[in-house]
Formats: C-alpha cells, sequence, structure tokens
C-alpha cells in the first residue's frame, strides 16, 4: 500500500512539470482556455518596458504571445514559460488571439 503511494504521489508531481506544445494549444484553445501550462522555446519578437511587455516564444511547432508583468527575456534567449492560457487578449487596442498570461518564466544559457 505505501509503495503505491507513493508511486501516486511521483506521477502527480511529475505531471505538472511536463510541457505543451504551442501547436496543441493553438489547435484548441478551448481546451486550455484558463488552464496553467509550460512552454519550451526560443523568443522570437519582444516588445517591454519598466518589467511589463510582451514577447513571442517558438517552439518549432508554432508561435505564442506571453504577456509579462515580470519583464521580458532578451530575443533569441530559450526560455521556460510557465502560465496561463487566455484567448482573445488585446494589447493597446490590438487583439493578438490567444496567449499566456506568465507567472513565471526562466532564461537558459
Amino acid at each position: 500500500m505505501k509503495k503505491a503511494s507513493v508511486i501516486l504521489m511521483v506521477s502527480v508531481l511529475l505531471s505538472g512539470c511536463s510541457s505543451v506544445s504551442i501547436s496543441r494549444i493553438l489547435a484548441d484553445p478551448a481546451h486550455y482556455h484558463n488552464r496553467s501550462v509550460t512552454v519550451h522555446g526560443r523568443v522570437t519578437n519582444v516588445v517591454g518596458a519598466m518589467n511589463t511587455g510582451l514577447y513571442e516564444v517558438n517552439d518549432g511547432t508554432g508561435t505564442i504571445y506571453v504577456v509579462s508583468g515580470r519583464g521580458v527575456p532578451n530575443r533569441d534567449a530559450s526560455v521556460k514559460v510557465s502560465g496561463t492560457v487566455t484567448p482573445g487578449v488585446n494589447i493597446m487596442g490590438r487583439s493578438i488571439g490567444t496567449a499566456i498570461k506568465e507567472s513565471s518564466h526562466k532564461v537558459r544559457y
């Protein structure tokens, strides 16, 4: 019984660590709406000022915008982004479609 509990706990912990491909999110945004996701990719575009901004991540399967209130990584940086999927984000009157509202990001060198 104890072994089964340990296996269950490890599988629950690991399930929160897996990433989702951007193409999967974009193919079915309603499925991921308001869900937490993690994506890995390269930053292709950046717009930011004073610890807020918007950046675009490409994981090889597609690109998605990330809305950040914690600063933005440099262009061409390799990042791991966690956040909540939100459809129909409007930035300064411009609709950018499905995006991720970032809760955290890590830059990898």
